[in-house]
């Protein structure tokens, strides 16, 4: 199966029929971690489950529970687009699942080569190795 890079999130969940309508329910820990924003239009992919698949969905459940892990590693360099400035002026990017990395000395709009020097649950800091043109 091809999965994009745009995936932001990925769990199980039951579709339920109300009035004239369905619902999949996205659980409350895809809103905390960042992965989809409450009141925002997303494109939904339907995977159905196969019985003989449900022991192994049992433990992607119990995983999907605990935190996500962070989609970037140390060390790691990545190509990013600055999109706003923190409170104390550095450059903040956005990748998988809405993910923050914070990346001092850069302006919004701006274009760069980031190397990614610490990882926390929450964001990432890195430093740019290379500032790119606007069509790289």
């Amino acid at each position: 199966m091809n999965i994009p890079s745009e995936l932001r999130s990925l769990f199980t969940a039951d579709i339920e029929e109300t009035d004239e309508s369905f619902v999949v329910e996205v659980p409350e820990s895809e809103i905390d971690a960042g992965a989809v924003d409450s009141g925002k239009t997303y494109r939904i992919a339907l995977i159905p489950t196969d019985p003989a698949t449900q022991q192994s969905d049992s433990v992607s459940r119990s995983a999907e529970t605990a935190a996500p892990q962070p989609p970037v590693e140390e060390g790691e360099t990545r190509r990013l687009e600055i999109e706003t400035l923190g409170d104390q002026g550095d450059g903040i990017a956005k990748v998988e699942r809405g993910y923050v990395v914070i990346v001092p000395d850069t302006e919004i709009g701006e274009r760069v080569a980031v190397e990614i020097e610490s990882v926390t649950q929450n964001a990432a800091f890195g430093s740019v190795t290379e500032r790119l043109d606007l069509y790289e």
